[in-house]
């Protein structure tokens, strides 16, 4: 059973999604109904590998996303970041028949028994069978991984500013789930004089 806050989170997300509500719906009951998107991890050993993990996953950057735009440029529609994060993993789900990870015993395995694609390519894929998606968001969804990527080189410096947010905020996601984001010195940044002129207990 999917967690409350999470369920509640991934329910007001979808909320934020209006000009194309209709065909939003009609892929959300395609992915609860007939696929593993609520249940399946978010990988096999790295981030998330537990169940429910690709929607804690996807909820996490969206939310990161639209707390990025707001700052960095409001004008984005939050339906985009929306759409974007929330499904730029659904490539993860495999498709209905050939689910891209199978539960063995307390942990998941690749599934060898599916046409070949990247995540990526499939999330693509998947979305755009359903939702009508801008240049913008095809970009985003289909690069989202960045400069991590060696595919991804063609678009360096080329990126769009959708595509640049959701790089950051899926980064960012898995670096807080897999346990890498820790800074527990609230002083972190700055110089040692700094620190003892303020004292270490200044609140910042």
């Amino acid at each position: 059973m999917l967690n409350s806050d999470i369920e509640k989170q991934y329910r007001q997300l979808l909320s934020k999604i209006v000009t194309r509500k209709d065909e939003c719906e009609r892929f959300i009951r395609f992915l609860e109904d007939e696929t593993t998107w609520l249940t399946a991890p978010a990988s096999t050993k790295y981030h998330l590998s537990i169940e429910h993990g690709l929607i804690i996953h996807s909820v996490n950057v969206a939310e990161i996303m639209l707390t990025l735009k707001n700052v960095l440029l409001p004008e984005i529609p939050d339906e985009s970041c929306v759409i974007v994060g929330l499904f730029h993993d659904v490539g993860k789900i495999g498709m209905p028949h050939a689910p891209r990870y199978i539960k063995k015993d307390s942990s998941y395995a690749y599934n060898e028994n599916q046409v070949e694609m990247s995540v990526a390519a499939r999330s693509l894929y998947i979305v755009s069978k359903f939702i009508s998606l801008t240049d913008e968001e095809a970009q985003a969804i289909l690069y989202h991984d960045g400069q991590y990527i060696v595919e991804n080189k063609p678009i360096a410096h080329r990126e769009c500013p959708l595509t640049l947010i959701v790089t950051f905020a899926d980064t960012w996601a898995t670096a807080k789930e897999d346990g890498r984001v820790k800074i527990s010195d609230p002083h972190y940044f700055r110089s040692t004089e700094t620190k003892e002129k303020h004292g270490n207990d200044e609140k910042v």
